[in-house]
């Protein structure tokens, strides 16, 4: 039978925690690494309705790619949603492990998940790491750092590119910044909420960063600095790396059931 440690020693070979970053809370955050596993869930956020599909499916283990326990907290009590979650997966005995800004970087993760999704060519990080020597999971890694960048097969005009990005993402709207006739051929991507990477993107001359979504003054900035800006929402930007991760872990300890949350959606609805 696996232990809740042999799930979370693969999740560090797949996300190395080394790659998280310093503000990060990566690990195991709940639950007892002795204690056997048999059904794991991954899901991007670990919500009241999450959390009761997984103690419904006698879950042992939770992977939520967004960690819970982010901040310092005080207490612990049923006076809060977030509190009455975690006592209630508490007494069920289920565990939770996240992956985060680690999975975000990987050498397989987030980013590389759609820099391949997109065909890019030439890949490398946007924000570069050094290997650190002491760390032999990192220094064999041909992508070490933040976010992507890569060439198209060829160059587009931003208008097409916004097509392919929704066709691709499976989404019927986006929200870009720019030019829709500005030619595209660099692309910058950074998962999540990640305009923090304009400057990065405009250092490694791309025409275009794709992140989830941006503050009103990252749209000003990328104005400002001549990278066009595509928004594609946070949870479509990283919720099909989470079933993809679900896919790894089943392959990494076979006798494990894993899936992704069947009850997770985007909260954010367009009308």
């Amino acid at each position: 039978m696996s232990t809740i440690q042999d799930v979370a020693s693969l999740l560090e070979t797949l996300a190395p925690r080394a790659l998280a970053e310093e503000w990060d809370n990566v690990g195991l955050l709940i639950g007892n690494g002795a204690a056997e596993v048999g059904r794991v869930m991954t899901c991007l956020t670990l919500t009241p309705d999450v959390a009761e599909e997984a103690i419904d499916k006698r879950v042992e283990l939770i992977v939520s790619h967004h960690p819970i326990l982010f901040r310092p907290v005080q207490r612990l009590t049923a006076d809060s949603c977030d509190g009455r979650m975690l006592l209630e997966l508490m007494a069920a005995r289920v565990a939770v492990y996240s992956p985060h800004t680690g999975y975000d970087s990987a050498k397989e993760g987030i980013n590389q998940q759609l820099a391949e999704l997109f065909d890019l060519c030439d890949v490398a990080p946007l924000r570069p790491q050094p290997a650190a020597e002491s760390d032999p999971a990192l220094a064999t890694s041909e992508a070490i750092g933040s976010g992507r960048f890569g060439r198209l097969p060829k160059p587009v005009r931003l208008a097409e590119f916004n097509q392919l990005v929704k066709q691709r993402l499976h989404l019927d709207v986006l929200q870009f910044v720019g030019d829709a006739q500005a030619t595209v051929e660099c692309v910058g991507i950074a998962c999540g909420s990640a305009a923090e990477f304009l400057p990065d993107a405009a250092r490694n001359n791309c025409q275009v960063l794709l992140t989830g979504e941006a503050r009103f003054h990252g749209a000003l900035e990328a104005a400002g600095l001549g990278v066009n800006l595509v928004l594609v929402g946070h949870y479509a930007s990283e919720r099909p790396a989470v079933e993809r991760l679900a896919e790894m872990i089943a392959a990494g300890l076979p006798q494990l059931t894993v899936w992704p949350s069947e009850s997770e959606t985007d909260p954010i609805q367009w009308a």
